[in-house]
């Protein structure tokens, strides 16, 4: 029930380094495929940052004939659970979502895995679709293990986005449909919380307003 949360850093959240490299804050909205274990807890994450305007959950990596979560779950498809963020470069940039998706949605450290969920259909990864995005995704990685951020290094794999899969129905905006789920409460509410904490300036207004009034039924 461990599987999504994230060991201790070596600096706290809020002083996580931005990317010293980024894609500029402007032009069309655009898209970035993200791997990080369970797609239903990093989907949530992307989904209350100001800016994103879609999140899907699905598969990457593999052939088309086995874009099915049956096929996925055997660990031998070759595809990735991951989501398909689009968003707004204006409102967020592609450097501030990565340092959301290094921070926050997944540990970058553990190979293959996310705590007990275990297999390449776990692995971590960015998905590029332009040179540009793997540019910046590198560099963000170099300046993350330089800097020390997590005790062990970095083992994303930058992978060329051939195709995106969408997942099945039943798996899209997971968290938010099945709130009481135990693997949700377990694993993914923890990481909404840590959003909430170290990232409210970049929350959409609902969020934003959920995690205030959270505080003040703790407090009352």
């Amino acid at each position: 029930m461990t599987s999504c949360d994230i060991p201790g850093l070596t600096v706290p959240r809020s002083r996580f380094p931005d990317p010293e490299v980024d894609l500029p804050h402007e032009g069309q909205p655009t898209r970035v495929v993200l791997a990080g274990g369970c797609f239903w807890c990093v989907e949530a994450v992307f989904l209350a940052i100001n800016g994103v305007t879609s999140v899907e959950s699905g598969y990457a990596g593999g052939k088309p004939g086995t874009a099915n979560y049956d096929a996925v779950c055997s660990g031998t498809s070759g595809h990735a659970e991951v989501v398909d963020v689009h968003y707004d470069p204006s409102t967020v940039s592609f450097g501030e979502l990565l340092k959301v998706f290094f921070s926050v949605a997944h540990d970058p450290t553990q190979l293959n895995r996310q705590g007990n969920d275990r297999g390449t259909q776990y692995r971590s990864a960015v998905f590029y679709e332009t040179s540009e995005q793997k540019q910046v995704a590198e560099a963000y990685i170099r300046q993350l293990d330089a800097a020390g951020v997590y005790p062990e290094p970095i083992v994303t794999r930058l992978e060329p986005l051939d195709a995106f899969h969408p997942a099945e129905e039943y798996h899209q905006n997971f968290v938010a449909r099945n709130p009481y789920q135990p693997y949700v409460m377990a694993a993914a509410v923890p990481k909404i919380e840590k959003l909430a904490a170290n990232f409210a300036d970049r929350l959409k207004p609902e969020y934003a307003r959920q995690g205030s009034d959270q505080s003040d039924d703790h407090t009352a």
